[in-house]
């Protein structure tokens, strides 16, 4: 078992009224580069991980409220 299934177990059991949500995030990385590339930002600042990281997040986040909203 996956250390992220071991702690999610472990939530469960410690926090049962808060649900958790999982969510494939592989394909977020190449999501951000192409939002960033339409955008027009430069190469430079593409290779910006922590900012692939921040638009990746923001994706995840915007899929995850639509699907609840």
């Amino acid at each position: 078992m996956g250390r992220m299934k071991q702690f999610a177990n472990r939530w469960k059991k410690l926090h049962p009224e808060i649900p958790i949500e999982f969510y494939d995030e592989r394909f977020t990385s190449v999501l951000a580069h192409r939002t960033m590339i339409d955008a027009g930002l430069k190469k430079k600042v593409r290779q910006d991980k922590a900012l692939v990281d921040t638009i990746s997040a923001t994706i995840i986040l915007q899929d995850y409220m639509k699907k609840v909203l």
